[in-house]
């Protein structure tokens, strides 16, 4: 984590400000804003956009559920899912994160109405699947509505293909979101961000500082291009909060799954603050060469690569491993912290992902040469 970013939860719990309104902590609120708005344009999204923080990704990827579902049924937000003629699906991969299947369960979608879509075999959600899935439940009368791209999933690291998945959204007048709650930190980098191409399409945006903006937990982030939609999922009024201010400001609890509000942003501008952003692309940069290191220290080695992505996570293996048998000897002795995957329903398989810029060479190779000697 970068220092100003502890420092700032530190000030963020000493000052204990309340943002739920723009009148309570005008400041506050501003700044957000601002850090959101940075954010926002490297994605691509018009300044009339909408954004806000979150407590992580799973509330991010919740509030695009929900606003989708008030956009496509103007019936949702009053009398629930029980007034709509037909099951409304969502559809994404099954290398996506689970949140999805949680959120189905919370809005009343019901966890059947996640399809999970196959993937290809770099593990990207397959194209002509998703249209034959989304074409099957129309004939049988369901009311498909949304598609979720991940940019970075979480076992593999792998971007599904945004702009072939735009495109089709927009062919058949589904939402478009992109679960950017890791990768989507690569759109500030030139060298990374064209494998983020078509996230700039996505109606609804999910990103997470506390993942590779190197921050303290609980800094999600949720951007819509829709802030219509987002006023009438999330409106509210009552005598015992303030009157709405004049003028082109929010209340973030009229915008927002969240009510009280804590300063969550201010992590992410101070440490945008310290480092700048070149300083944040050198950071991410720097963790991507590192995991083109571990790549290469891994098969000179005598370890099988067995994923393909341009983010630092590294899937890998080895005839005859027991993965469980190995991550234990690696806890015993400290050497790193790694897990075991399954990708694609395959065999567990070890899991690196470089998530730290104080990373350096001489490390890794030390953690190869360490982890080598127990295999």
């Amino acid at each position: 984590m970068t220092l100003a970013s502890v420092v700032a939860d530190t000030l963020v719990a000493l000052f204990n400000p309340q943002l739920a309104t723009w009148r309570t902590s005008p400041a506050a609120n501003e700044i957000e804003r601002h850090t959101l708005a940075w954010l926002m344009g490297k994605f691509g999204f018009p300044p009339t956009a909408l954004a806000s923080f979150t407590s992580g990704g799973a509330e991010a990827n919740l509030s695009a559920v929900v606003v989708a579902l008030t956009r496509a049924f103007p019936e949702y937000g009053e009398d629930g899912l029980r007034a709509l003629a037909a099951a409304p699906t969502i559809y994404l991969s099954g290398e996506a994160h689970h949140s999805f299947s949680k959120i189905a369960h919370v809005t009343g979608l019901g966890r059947r109405a996640v399809r999970t879509v196959p993937t290809d075999r770099h593990l990207r959600m397959d194209l002509g699947d998703l249209a034959r899935r989304v074409a099957e439940d129309r004939r049988a009368g369901g009311a498909p509505v949304m598609v979720v791209g991940t940019a970075g999933t979480t076992a593999a690291g792998a971007i599904d293909p945004l702009p072939e998945l735009a495109q089709f959204c927009r062919s058949e007048g589904l939402w478009f979101h992109v679960d950017a709650a890791w990768g989507g930190a690569a759109i500030i980098s030139p060298h990374l961000r064209g494998h983020l191409a078509g996230i700039e399409a996505a109606d609804s945006i999910t990103c997470d500082a506390h993942k590779w903006f190197s921050v303290p937990m609980g800094a999600g982030m949720f951007f819509c291009r829709h802030p219509d939609a987002v006023g009438r999922a999330f409106r509210v009024a009552t005598s015992y909060m303030p009157g709405k201010t004049p003028g082109p400001t929010h209340d973030p609890y009229t915008t927002s799954i969240q009510w009280s509000r804590r300063f969550i942003g201010l992590k992410l501008f101070l440490a945008l603050a310290e480092h700048g952003e070149a300083g944040y692309v050198e950071m991410i940069e720097h963790q991507t060469r590192m995991g083109d290191v571990l790549r290469r220290a891994l098969q000179r080695a005598g370890w099988r690569i067995v994923n393909t992505s341009p983010l630092p996570l590294v899937c890998f293996t080895r005839e005859g491993l027991d993965t469980t048998a190995f991550l234990a000897a690696l806890y015993q002795r400290q050497i790193a912290w790694m897990s075991d995957v399954r990708l694609a329903g395959g065999e567990p398989v070890l899991r690196a992902c470089v998530t730290s810029f104080r990373t350096s060479e001489s490390d890794i190779e030390w953690v190869v040469r360490e982890m080598t000697r127990l295999a």
